[in-house]
């Protein structure tokens, strides 16, 4: 999978490029990152990229022409997929939206903004999506277009093994259960006595109770999406009414 990235701080993707399992992926051929910095485009003497903007206000913002010409070269190296932008207004972004980027295995552009943003003009003649990580603001697009890189490569098939892709938090519509690993005991906490039981039914059945029991606490929301969805079995409705949830069953899975 190719993703082509418009930033102005190319740097900032050493850390998907070179590290971890995106890196190792990367080397495997499973993906691979063009960097394009639009003051390459510029033709002025300073290669200004921004610029005051109209009716006033604080900060710079990002023009259009420099930014095109950017995405111009892009289609022009083999990039003709979708383009994708970075604003707290954007639309989340959701496991399933990363995961059907992933089966897609189409080729990206990824238009990381500074300053105040870009001009809208670019945005509506050239972006076919705009997603935001959350309710909160960040100096740029290029921590946002890193984690979705991440996200998506880690989906891509042979990036890492089948089994954690299928059993991490939000693959089920859940979050995942606590993890514990060596020693048995640390500063008095011990691991719980199930994990150690060698009892694998046992051991499902806690990790599917905690699972359900952080969700409920930390993000009711999933229950409510994983009710609706059919993801529910009877022994969970049963779990979640002893936790003081008020839900009844929908037909989920049997």
């Amino acid at each position: 999978m190719r993703f082509d990235v418009i930033t102005l701080f190319p740097e900032i993707f050493a850390s998907v490029r070179d590290c971890g399992i995106t890196a190792r992926a990367r080397k495997r051929g499973l993906w691979s990152l063009n960097t394009w910095n639009p003051r390459e485009t510029a033709t002025d003497l300073h290669r200004t990229i921004d610029d005051r903007p109209f009716g006033g206000g604080p900060g710079m913002v990002m023009m259009a022409e420099p930014l095109a010409q950017t995405l111009a070269a892009i289609r022009q190296s083999g990039n003709t997929g979708r383009v994708m932008s970075f604003a707290p207004n954007g639309t989340r972004l959701t496991d399933r939206r990363v995961r059907e980027i992933a089966a897609d295995d189409e080729p990206v552009v990824l238009v990381c903004g500074r300053y105040e943003g870009i001009d809208e003009r670019f945005l509506e003649a050239e972006v076919d999506e705009v997603v935001s990580l959350g309710d909160f603001v960040l100096s740029g697009g290029e921590i946002p277009a890193c984690a979705l890189i991440d996200a998506v490569v880690r989906q891509l098939p042979g990036a890492i093994k089948d089994l954690s892709a299928s059993d991490e938090s939000f693959a089920t519509g859940l979050l995942d259960a606590p993890h514990y690993t060596r020693p048995e005991v640390w500063r008095g906490m011990p691991v719980p006595e199930v994990l150690l039981s060698g009892h694998h039914k046992n051991i499902e059945k806690w990790s599917r109770e905690k699972s359900l029991e952080l969700t409920l606490q930390t993000r009711p929301d999933l229950i409510t999406i994983a009710d609706s969805s059919g993801l529910l079995t009877k022994e969970d409705y049963k779990f979640l009414r002893s936790l003081g949830a008020k839900i009844e069953s929908r037909g989920g899975r049997r």
